[in-house]
């Protein structure tokens, strides 16, 4: 699964009683664009054909919370929720269920340019895992549920830092994170 999050939009608020500005505290606010799996195609009568399950792009929000070890390098953690709403795919396009997607990772950062500037553009490079909430579907009479589980993922940004003040700031970041749904040749993390 890979997700994507472009133009997300967030406050940095640095520590304002210190001097030296070391620690830096975001708000997240963005659109995740999703993408699922696809496989084997499989027939439901009087529905359609289905081959894909997606989790449909939505908005996301989270927090993170930067550490700035040097004028350049940040290291921290990040977390963030995608509310979304799975689809099957195929010969038609069907929502059957919600499902919330959490990401929770620890990052490093390069940030480029001076320290004190007005504008820093920056890398993001980190490691954690990605939680795929329990989904509750009825269909037919029946109610069905399948447990929430939790996969290695990785995520990688860039984006710009713009301080129009000292201590306060808007980052617009695109990022990528793609997680490891698959543990073994056959199946997909909701068998």
């Amino acid at each position: 699964m890979t997700t994507l999050v472009a133009c997300a939009l967030a406050m940095v608020a640095s520590t304002a009683g210190a001097q030296d500005k070391k620690v830096e505290i975001s708000g997240i606010f963005g659109w995740t664009y999703s993408d699922g799996v696809t496989g084997d195609s499989v027939k439901v009568p009087g529905v359609g054909t289905f081959n894909s399950i997606d989790p449909k792009n939505s908005n996301n929000w989270g927090a993170r919370l930067g550490y700035l070890v040097s004028s350049n390098f940040e290291v921290g953690a990040r977390f963030d929720r995608q509310p979304s709403t799975l689809q099957l795919g195929g010969t038609t396009i069907v929502d059957f269920a919600d499902i919330n997607i959490s990401n929770y990772h620890g990052y490093v950062a390069y940030n480029f340019g001076n320290e004190g500037g007005l504008m820093r553009p920056y890398l993001l490079g980190g490691l954690g895992a990605t939680r795929y909430g329990p989904v509750t579907a009825t269909y037919g009479g029946v109610t069905r549920e399948i447990g929430g589980n939790t996969k290695f993922s990785s995520t990688w940004a860039a984006g710009v830092k713009l301080f129009p003040s000292p201590s306060f700031g808007i980052r617009l970041e695109a990022g990528w994170t793609p997680t490891d749904i698959k543990s073994h040749a056959a199946g997909y993390w909701c068998d």
